[in-house]
């Protein structure tokens, strides 16, 4: 009999490559949806749909029970949103429900609980001479990494969890909308940076990477961890517009828009979007992560633990990426 893996946010763009992931490793998959997410993408795939209620603890704990997970891999969250307030309740007060009922579970079939949280909950380094370790104080920069750090600290106050927190850098491919937007006007021959930050460090890591070592983790002993992912590789602020010209054979126009001008877009846009009822992508609080020093990290620990071994560098998985974009008819 197959073992039993839920992934929530199953709809989305990491959610869909950890499902392929799982089904390729022999998992009975249950995907976690929002009621109306569109799932046509899905379809492909011999998997089971589930909602879950996550603002009821007691009705989440009946269908952990219900559902005799493995395992459970959560995904889901906001990276956008209206408030601090917000960015809490969905990535931190939705994940420790789940997490609680989970814990609270009769027995021990489940075996490894693992959160996708993300390198924001750190925040940047101001110094391109160390690296971002999992021992580095966090001092996150934006509502969305205050929330995934928040998520962290509450889960680890579960003791009886088996608990993996991973904290990804910027995840590309297939399917990615934010990164999208600079790879999509690469395309169009123009190259736009914020500002001038001399000698900026940057880290990447490609989403078949992050769904592999997730996937994983669920098969060792490890428990009550925190890793750093990234493909190991630290980058200047033009590498990825540089490897995707050569990969596109495209010439660019590149262009820096003075910070304060970026800075008075941020707020117009944050004002018609609030007007709107949205959040936009770009918005004043983003440009602390976006104009950072550093987001150098190590995965040290990742590989002596989970034996993560990253299989695409950056230029691999931009072609992988790039490819896709062109098939599917976004680029």
């Amino acid at each position: 009999m197959k073992e039993k893996v839920l992934i929530t946010g199953a709809s989305g763009f990491v959610g869909f490559h950890l499902i392929e992931e799982a089904l390729r490793r022999n998992l009975e998959v249950y995907a976690a949806v929002r009621k109306g997410s569109d799932t046509r993408h899905l379809k492909e795939f011999d998997l089971r749909f589930c909602e879950l209620d996550y603002t009821s603890p007691s009705l989440l704990e009946k269908q952990l029970v219900d559902g005799g997970f493995n395992y459970i891999i959560h995904a889901a969250g906001a990276t956008r949103a209206g408030s601090q307030q917000q960015y809490d309740t969905i990535n931190a007060g939705y994940a420790f429900n789940l997490a609680n009922a989970a814990a609270a579970v009769p027995g021990t079939v489940l075996k490894k609980f693992v959160l996708i949280s993300s390198l924001a909950a750190v925040g940047p380094l101001d110094s391109r001479l160390r690296l971002i370790t999992e021992d580095t104080m966090p001092a996150p920069v934006t509502a969305y990494g205050r929330s995934k750090l928040l998520a962290e600290q509450k889960l680890k106050a579960l003791p009886s969890l088996p608990l993996v927190v991973l904290r990804p850098t910027a995840v590309y491919g297939p399917r990615e909308r934010d990164i999208f937007i600079m790879l999509r006007s690469i395309r169009r021959g123009i190259e736009p940076y914020i500002g001038r930050v001399a000698d900026q460090k940057l880290s990447f890591v490609y989403v078949k990477d992050l769904a592999s070592v997730a996937i994983n983790s669920l098969f060792l002993t490890v428990s009550q961890m925190t890793f750093n992912i990234s493909d190991g590789g630290n980058y200047d602020q033009y590498e990825l517009a540089t490897l995707s010209k050569q990969i596109l054979n495209k010439k660019t126009i590149r262009f820096h828009l003075p910070y304060n001008v970026v800075k008075g877009m941020a707020f117009a846009l944050e004002k018609w979007s609030g007007w709107r009822g949205k959040t936009p992508v770009l918005n004043r609080e983003k440009l602390h992560e976006l104009t950072a020093i550093s987001w150098q990290c190590s995965i040290e620990k990742a590989k002596m633990h989970l034996h993560y071994r990253p299989q695409y560098s950056l230029e691999q998985g931009l072609r992988e990426t790039l490819q896709w974009y062109r098939s599917n008819k976004w680029l």
